[in-house]
């Protein structure tokens, strides 16, 4: 049984791959989806398909909707829905991704560090399993297939 696994998180680090990686190396038959990791591609998604706006509010506002137009469509699909919190990076779309999942009713894994525990506890206490690293959540993963 393949699953398909969205990985929500900040786009400025390769821990998608890391993460993949890591799974590859278990042999663990999971798919993976995520947002848009080119930065440049979805601030400017909305332009490239309707055209210059009329300031950077509309610009946003025009790639907001796609990309979250994109993201529905690849949680819908999506069997686990794993959302990564670090120190370094704010998390807007990280909870948002999250919290969409939970109300999806998609099964949810968070990694976060013990740094976070205050500031995530009401997300955590939503999420089916809440991890420290991406090793543990993998471990989650594994066990399904135990």
């Amino acid at each position: 049984m393949e699953l398909t696994v969205y990985l929500a998180g900040q786009i400025h680090d390769d821990w998608r791959e890391q993460l993949a990686e890591l799974a590859k190396k278990r042999k663990l038959p999971l798919t993976f989806s995520g947002p848009q990791t080119n930065h440049d591609r979805s601030d400017n998604i909305g332009e490239a398909i309707l055209g210059e706006q009329p300031n950077n509010y509309f610009k946003d506002d025009a790639a907001s909707d796609i990309n979250n137009f994109r993201t529905q469509v690849l949680l819908e699909k999506a069997d686990i829905v794993i959302g990564l919190f670090g120190e370094k990076y704010k998390q807007w779309n990280t909870a948002m991704d999250l919290s969409t999942a939970i109300q999806m009713g998609k099964p949810t894994i968070m990694i976060r560090p013990e740094s976070l525990i205050h500031p995530l506890k009401e997300l955590s206490n939503k999420t089916n399993v809440t991890v420290e690293t991406m090793e543990q959540a993998l471990d989650v993963l594994q066990y399904i297939y135990e």
